[in-house]
């Protein structure tokens, strides 16, 4: 039996993703830093789908994470088969304004133990000739965004990597997709300090459901990236082909400014 390990596996995607993992009969390594919702997690998807789920509790943010993450799986000598690198968070606001620890912990999280993670799983994939890694960037990656400066810096970096991984590896045995989601039903908004005015001006969420069934569709169909959710998604993200990078900036900096 394969397994599937995931990060930011206790909310929103990481949860879906750990449950349609479990429906295909994956056993499953979660992580995150809350015990008490992985390990109900865990238990549910252990009863339910009769599959062996295995859980890591550390918080990502900590330099060096990955390294730990991956000495742990080594010791409980389990093969990874599939990585979703899914932590992640964003922070609203003028970035002169913002808390820099926080900005600097958002890049650890979504851009440096993502690679930490994606390198020790990569090479015993490769020595394997197979395995597939998935990490969720967002349609953010496709254009600057003011007042989510970082958040969209940090995914621009996951969708140039991944996809460049993708390339290195898709004659190897190894799949690499870059997960880009719209605004998905998650706690994102509230991690993120998102004004209350700010849903109700841009409209309804895609369910996270969908997004991980179109994730997992686009990998077994070795694409390099996916545009998940409603065709707005798919609009937004190819704007900047037709159109002034300074005209698209200065427009979304008028939609996100509350």
């Amino acid at each position: 039996m394969k397994t599937a390990l995931i990060t930011g596996a206790s909310t929103g995607i990481g949860v879906v993703f750990a449950r349609q993992l479990a429906q295909r009969q994956m056993e499953l390594i979660l992580v995150a830093r809350s015990r008490d919702k992985l390990e109900q997690l865990a238990a549910e998807l252990g009863e339910q789908y009769g599959v062996k789920v295995t859980v890591i509790v550390q918080d990502l943010t900590v330099a060096g994470a990955g390294k730990l993450v991956y000495d742990t799986v080594n010791q409980k000598g389990i093969n990874v088969d599939l990585l979703v690198n899914n932590a992640g968070f964003g922070d609203y606001g003028a970035f002169s304004e913002q808390d820099l620890a926080r900005q600097l912990e958002m890049i650890q999280l979504n851009n440096l133990v993502l690679v930490e993670l994606s390198h020790y799983f990569l090479r015993p994939m490769l020595a394997r000739t197979g395995g597939a890694i998935i990490n969720v960037a967002s349609i953010a990656g496709f254009q600057p965004l003011p007042y989510l400066s970082v958040y969209a810096a940090t995914k621009a970096f996951v969708l140039s990597f991944s996809e460049s991984l993708w390339a290195e590896n898709k004659e190897k045995g190894v799949e690499i997709l870059a997960l880009c989601p719209g605004p998905t039903e998650s706690n994102f908004f509230e991690v993120a300090r998102f004004p209350s005015a700010f849903m109700g001006k841009n409209g309804r969420l895609d369910s996270a459901e969908v997004v991980v069934q179109e994730a997992l569709t686009a990998l077994a169909n070795k694409r390099p990236n996916v545009v998940a959710g409603k065709l707005a998604n798919k609009i937004i993200v190819n704007l900047p082909r037709f159109l002034p990078r300074s005209w698209i900036v200065s427009l979304i900096e008028k939609q996100f400014k509350l």
